[in-house]
């Protein structure tokens, strides 16, 4: 099992996380408890009300400009979107973007996409949320395209690339994983992605993402057996991963359920799940860095 964390960069709370030495200290720290991965989230424009909902809204800083600020106080860490939206932007930007990480960190970039969900959002970007799977579908194709190199030939939907040439052409192909858990996710994951990223469901969450969130570990095993069908279908082979974290809650710093965090993590291991994702409490960057070197000792070491 490996681990992706995420890395409080969206946190606006003033000095403790938005600054360069913060990030240094934070990367630095991942790389020293064993963290194989962080992960940042994606939203240019959220709607206030969901940005000041207590327990889940979130601020966050570009995904590509903050992973290369991470990338470059690190050496081995990996970096990964959690995830991009593709719909909301064209697909060009978004290869040119994870090109540009991925040339510049040595290959070290994993990008998590998925159509989104916040109506609001996508009005306020000019993109027809009701479009958002077909506008999904088409950019993961041609972000394919760009990043094989030389010139690419395709119309598709409000663009027409007729013998344009994107770069940089990534030597060290960037893994693209899909999130969520509905059926278009499944057959997407299967068709087009290097790996899987869904999230167990939260009464929290929006409609829409309850619906699209994976139930139970009964569940995701099934889900599984049907992305590892439909990939037969598709005539895919080789290293699929998949990403989840367990839902059994981790007390940082505290002995109590650690073991059943710890077996959780074998029940997921043992349903195929490759990548487990974990996200520290950070009520001061000081606490982040504790609970950051907590994990490495009481669960990375251990497993």
């Amino acid at each position: 099992m490996k681990f992706s964390m995420g890395i409080p960069i969206g946190d606006i709370n003033p000095g403790e996380f938005q600054t360069a030495a913060a990030v240094d200290e934070m990367g630095q720290a991942m790389e020293a408890a064993g963290v194989d991965a962080c992960y940042v989230t994606d939203h240019p424009a959220p709607s206030s009300a969901w940005l000041h909902s207590a327990g889940l809204g979130h601020d966050a800083l570009d995904p590509f400009a903050g992973l290369s600020f991470i990338a470059a106080v690190t050496t081995k860490l990996m970096l990964q979107t959690n995830i991009v939206v593709l719909p909301y932007r064209n697909p060009f930007i978004t290869a040119k973007a994870a090109a540009t990480v991925q040339v510049l960190s040595g290959g070290r970039l994993i990008m998590g996409t998925a159509p989104g969900y916040q109506k609001g959002e996508f009005e306020a970007l000019g993109v027809d949320f009701h479009k958002r799977g077909a506008i999904m579908d088409d950019s993961l194709d041609t972000i394919r395209l760009a990043w094989a190199g030389g010139e690419v030939i395709k119309e598709g939907r409000g663009y027409n690339a007729a013998g344009n040439e994107p770069r940089p052409a990534p030597g060290v192909p960037i893994p693209v994983w899909i999130g969520g858990a509905s059926d278009a996710a499944v057959k997407r994951a299967a068709r087009a992605g290097d790996g899987w990223c869904p999230f167990f469901s939260d009464p929290r969450q929006s409609a829409i993402n309850q619906e699209n969130a994976v139930r139970s570990v009964e569940h995701l095993r099934e889900r599984l057996d049907q992305i590892s069908e439909l990939r037969a279908e598709y005539g895919r082979s080789g290293p699929f991963d998949v990403e989840i974290g367990p839902r059994e809650k981790l007390r940082f710093g505290k002995s109590d359920g650690l073991q059943e965090y710890i077996d959780a993590i074998g029940v997921l291991a043992e349903a195929g799940v490759t990548w487990a994702m974990v996200e520290p409490p950070h009520p001061s960057r000081a606490a982040y860095l504790e609970n950051v070197q907590w994990f490495g000792e009481e669960v990375i070491a251990r497993i």
